[in-house]
């Protein structure tokens, strides 16, 4: 082996092919006897001692408090004995420095909140998105203090509009996130919207049964005029609810913003107050100003607030589900919606006896007529629903995805769900691979809920306020409930993960008897590493709900 060393001589000298000069020539830190030998009358010309004595001369020059000789002075001593000083504290503080930011966490802020975080790669995990993932956006919708209104003069309104919030709960939040939109886009005043009694719901549950009207208005003050009820000077109330001549009904689905300025703004200037019936869907989502898509996020994520008694329910709830184990553990939140009404309203077929089918099909020709007809083709609607992903996860085929990834057998399950389709046969696949699931009827007393069953929106909005505050939130179906939720975990921070199972995918790993559970669990995990909740890039026509990122967020 041939070694190479450096020689005082010029860059340009070659080296010696023979040993005993290549020692010769060496570097004046590398000893050997040789040439230690400085006695010898053939030492080269360039002896040891004389390098060392060069080196030294050159460190004197610098440092002349460590030469004896005299005839360097008291002044310049001390000068380089500070100079010394100076540099060893320094290359001590960078030394610990660089040692401790290799081997602990550093102190960053998020939320206002100073956090350890890490400076390694993390290792993937059940519960919490990589924090490497998380850094990049944040919330930014809310309300600024101190800025200035744009709100106009109370005498310089457009009018007044009135809305009917139809539906469930979910469906009503939307709504009248859209009407606060849609009165500052006309620059009008809105009435508090009333929540209307739904076929399915049968509910009579008021604004202020649910929401904190104070904190609603207060917070959208700069924004839109929001008064408690109906003007005085308008004397017959009813005609708002009937009368054709103080109704806009022509309003299409996802109506872009100009279609209110140039349709139903001069009919509000001309009747000073009119209602918007329906108004389901109806404010688009790309066809709008990004400010506009802003407020609807400021009204959903800020203004509409739970009623203080809701909220303290739903954190005992979640406190809990949070000890179940009689330590600290996390809990996952599954929307299991596989309620009779939703498998039907699917059109899926499902596994069954020939009686319970036989009773599904009444109860699609009962409900449904029209896109009944004869049933003869629904066998082939039902294939293709599944083979798109459209139909309902069955807690069994829940199960079994929850399992491929990871989750173990004592993982706590906190179930929001209706009377699950085909009682607890159809659940017992689930909870034999999962015993320890609850509902909020098991983890609270009787008397703890009473005062929430006047309302079913109350106990709705438990089960949202549960979910949102989970650990994991799992949906196995589409619907407001669902997008609500990881809308609003990726808006408030996104660590957590939030779960939206590829059906299309499942289905065809769940109908293919050649897969062997290795590769099922392979395909699932793979799949689902990029459906866990994270904000995603907008597209046309992309649902504000449940993915704010473009108009609601910013770079972090």
């Amino acid at each position: 082996m041939v070694e190479l060393r450096h020689s005082g001589s010029s860059l340009g000298s070659r080296a010696s092919s023979s040993p005993m000069k290549r020692d010769e020539d060496a570097s004046p830190l590398i000893f050997n006897d040789h040439v230690l030998r400085d006695d010898d009358d053939d030492h080269p010309r360039h002896s040891f001692r004389d390098r060392y004595r060069s080196f030294w001369s050159q460190i004197y020059s610098f440092f002349p408090f460590l030469n004896d000789d005299p005839r360097f002075s008291q002044h310049g001593s001390r000068i380089s004995l500070l100079l010394l000083l100076f540099i060893a504290v320094a290359g001590l503080i960078s030394f610990f420095s660089i040692l401790q930011r290799l081997n602990s966490p550093y102190l960053c802020k998020k939320d206002g909140i100073v956090l350890h975080c890490p400076r390694v790669k993390e290792n993937p995990s059940l519960w919490e998105n990589p924090f490497s993932a998380t850094t990049s956006w944040k919330p930014c919708a809310e309300r600024h203090d101190g800025g200035m209104s744009d709100l106009p003069p109370e005498n310089e309104t457009s009018g007044y509009i009135f809305i009917h919030a139809e539906g469930g709960l979910n469906q009503q939040r939307i709504a009248i996130c859209n009407a606060v939109a849609v009165a500052k886009i006309m620059n009008a005043t809105l009435i508090l919207p009333v929540l209307k009694q739904d076929q399915i719901w049968k509910d009579q549950t008021k604004f202020e049964d649910i929401f904190d009207v104070d904190h609603f208005i207060n917070y959208l003050k700069d924004d839109v005029r929001i008064v408690r009820d109906i003007p005085g000077w308008f004397t017959d109330k009813s005609e708002l609810f009937t009368s054709i001549r103080r109704t806009v009904k022509n309003i299409p689905k996802y109506a872009p913003a100009q279609f209110y300025i140039d349709n139903v703004l001069p009919r509000v200037k001309e009747k000073k107050i009119m209602a918007l019936k329906p108004f389901v869907d109806r404010l688009g989502y790309d066809n709008v100003p990004p400010e506009i898509n802003r407020l609807r996020c400021r009204v959903n994520y800020h203004a509409l607030k739970f009623l203080p008694e809701i909220e303290q329910m739903a954190n005992l709830l979640v406190s809990r589900m949070r000890n179940r184990t009689g330590s600290p553990n996390p809990y996952m939140a599954l929307h299991l919606r596989f309620e009779k009404g939703m498998v039907g309203l699917s059109f899926c077929d499902f596994i069954g006896t020939r009686e319970e089918k036989a009773k599904m099909a009444e109860y699609r020709q009962k409900e449904w007529p029209r896109r009944y007809k004869n049933g003869s083709h629904l066998w082939q609607l039902a294939l293709q629903k599944r083979k798109e992903g459209r139909c309902p996860l069955e807690p069994g085929e829940v199960a079994v995805i929850l399992r491929a990834m990871g989750y173990p057998k004592e993982t706590q399950i906190y179930v929001a769900s209706g009377q699950v389709y085909g009682g607890q046969n159809r659940m017992a696949p689930l909870r034999n691979m999962f015993p320890n699931l609850v509902t909020k009827e098991e983890l609270a007393s009787k008397e703890e809920l009473a005062g929430f069953r006047k309302h079913v929106t109350s106990l709705a909005a438990l089960d949202f306020l549960v979910c949102l505050k989970s650990d994991v939130f799992v949906m196995t179906h589409g619907g407001n409930f669902a997008k609500l939720i990881i809308g609003a975990r990726r808006y408030m921070g996104h660590r957590q993960k939030s779960i939206k199972p590829d059906k299309g995918l499942m289905s065809k790993s769940f109908g293919d008897p050649y897969m062997g559970w290795a590769t099922f669990v392979e395909d699932v995990v793979v799949t689902h590493q990029t459906r866990t909740g994270l904000p995603e890039e907008t597209f046309p026509n992309y649902d504000l709900w449940e993915n704010p990122l473009t108009p609601c967020m910013c770079k972090a």
